[in-house]
């Protein structure tokens, strides 16, 4: 039955003394407990696992200060994950090396602890992804892998130019999640600078309509943290 949170939980009551085992009512209790919390730990990995995250990034290494306009009240709430059940989305801007991408995967982290399956790309290979599907036919199976996706982390957004079909095949993807699931964005130029990058008035308004919609920003500062640790 493969209960092996159970049989765990059950293998060391065994090996105690017995007037410090548990009475019948509260093994049963125990061993339930222990199979949930086997299941939601394993559950938990898989997910880590598959997200793909560039950086084994966790909640507790992120420094929040004044100096790096990133307050603890702030982050705190994006980590209890309300913004994820209301379909809310973050966008992260920076300078390079100010621990942008380290935040997201942060983020990403603490979603799948959460049961929140997360899928992290970098923006280059995102595209190149998406070339890919076209030629070998699975593009609507990707597009409909990354709707049923809860989070999504697309990171270095802007670094090179789009092309008229990876535009619209994001305005598709960003349409099909609209207030329904999340999405991460990290880049080094403002939000306020994407529509002129974006280079398309039409497709820049829907873009940025529907990823500004609902979302919350990280306006990182201070100098680059690569420096610091050299």
């Amino acid at each position: 039955m493969k209960l092996k949170g159970m049989v765990s939980s059950y293998q060391s009551q065994l090996e105690l003394p017995l007037h410090q085992q548990l009475d019948a009512h509260e093994l049963i209790g125990h061993l339930s407990q222990s199979e949930y919390l086997t299941r939601t730990n394993e559950r938990a990995a898989n997910y880590i696992k598959m997200a793909k995250l560039r950086l084994l990034a966790i909640p507790e290494h992120v420094e929040c200060s004044v100096e790096r306009n990133l307050r603890k009240e702030q982050f705190t709430i994006l980590l209890e994950g309300n913004y994820l059940k209301q379909g809310e989305n973050i966008l992260i801007t920076g300078a390079t090396g100010c621990g942008k991408s380290f935040i997201a995967c942060a983020l990403g982290h603490q979603a799948c602890l959460q049961g929140i399956k997360t899928l992290y790309f970098n923006m280059n290979r995102f595209i190149e992804r998406l070339a890919m599907s076209r030629v070998d036919g699975s593009y609507i199976k990707l597009l409909n892998q990354l709707e049923r996706t809860p989070l999504i982390i697309l990171d270095d957004f802007a670094l090179q130019p789009l092309s008229q079909d990876v535009k619209l095949a994001f305005l598709q993807i960003l349409e099909d999640r609209y207030a329904k699931r999340s999405i991460i964005i990290v880049s080094q130029i403002p939000v306020s600078g994407w529509h002129s990058y974006i280079n398309e008035p039409t497709v820049a308004d829907a873009i940025l309509d529907r990823l500004t919609g609902k979302d919350h920003r990280i306006e990182l500062k201070g100098e680059s943290r690569r420096k610091r640790k050299k």
